[in-house]
């Protein structure tokens, strides 16, 4: 599962639903990945999230570096991130993660992309470091997703630099 998480009236907060987006919009995914856009969910995805082979969460991350800065997370790097509660959102995917690592269906694999914003203000759009950083985290995804044997197969007509956010 690719999961992008964030809060599309918060600026670049909304990034990892835009990168399911353009993912989407660009990519015809294997018939064994799906993509959802989480928006701000949280428990109400526990079901969803349940006996994952592999979860690929993209998110925005803030953890003081310059915005755009690009931030992949995996291994016991993924829990490190929930206890610093890295994501601006405060989403409780932390708190569906120990749930399901309570009920014994956590994701078997877990891995985090994620870029650090530059604007939380209330704004629909992303800013532009962080909107130009859209087709490398796509691409990220979809290495993430090669890499497993998952690999998308590009649109017919899929234009890398129609990404406007």
């Amino acid at each position: 599962m690719v999961l992008g998480i964030g809060n599309t009236i918060r600026a670049d907060e909304g990034v990892g639903v835009r990168v399911v987006e353009a993912l989407e919009r660009d990519y015809a995914l294997p018939a064994d990945v799906v993509a959802i856009d989480g928006g701000t969910s949280s428990m109400e995805m526990l079901e969803e999230l349940s006996h994952l082979d592999f979860l690929l969460v993209v998110d925005a991350i803030d953890d003081g570096r310059p915005p755009g800065e690009l931030v992949r997370l995996e291994g016991e790097a993924v829990p490190v991130f929930f206890r610093r509660n890295l994501s601006p959102h405060g989403i409780g995917l932390s708190d569906v993660l120990a749930a399901l690592e309570f009920m014994g269906a956590a994701p078997k694999e877990t891995v985090i992309l994620g870029v650090q914003p530059g604007s939380l203000e209330l704004a629909t759009a992303l800013t532009p470091p962080i909107a130009a950083q859209v087709p490398a985290l796509v691409a990220q995804v979809v290495d993430e997703l090669s890499r497993r044997g998952l690999a998308p197969m590009r649109k017919v007509g899929a234009d890398e630099t129609a990404h406007v956010l």
